[in-house]
């Protein structure tokens, strides 16, 4: 059983299976994260959906440079976890499965290509309070435990 952080599912909604692979990226004490500003301002684990077709680990790289601009190596995958949500920049209601990998951020190639987003820097123990929902708190809370 994968765990649930979050909401609990609302029984009068129907959620989508939407399954995304994000990363946890440290180097010197800080983690690499994205803001993203629309609809409104979130601190996020960079990393997002796998499009149809798309192998995990082939949408980390895709979704980590979309949101950062940084190229990544050796990812890993360390976890799991589910939420349901709303997303309103899709109009969806998604029961997302979120696969958490660590990798090393290795070259930073521009900025961020996606729209809305910015990569920042943080100190690891303080991402661990700040991230925008419970499930990429409780993976970066661990990587601050090591």
């Amino acid at each position: 059983m994968i765990r649930r952080f979050g909401e609990v599912p609302r029984a009068d909604q129907t959620y989508r299976p939407r399954p995304g692979a994000y990363a946890l990226l440290p180097r010197d004490g800080q983690l690499l994260l994205t803001c993203q500003y629309d609809p409104a301002p979130d601190i996020q684990l960079p990393g997002g959906g796998i499009d149809p077709g798309e192998s995990p680990i082939p949408a980390l790289h895709r979704e980590v440079y979309e949101e950062t601009g940084w190229k990544i190596a050796a990812p890993r995958r360390i976890g799991a976890f589910r939420r349901f949500v709303y997303m309103p920049e899709y109009d969806l209601w998604a029961e997302k499965l979120c696969h958490i990998y660590l990798a090393r951020p290795v070259l930073r190639l521009s900025d961020p290509v996606e729209a809305n987003h910015r990569a920042i820097w943080m100190p690891i123990q303080d991402a661990a309070a700040i991230l925008g929902n419970s499930g990429d708190r409780h993976f970066a809370a661990l990587l601050a435990d090591l």
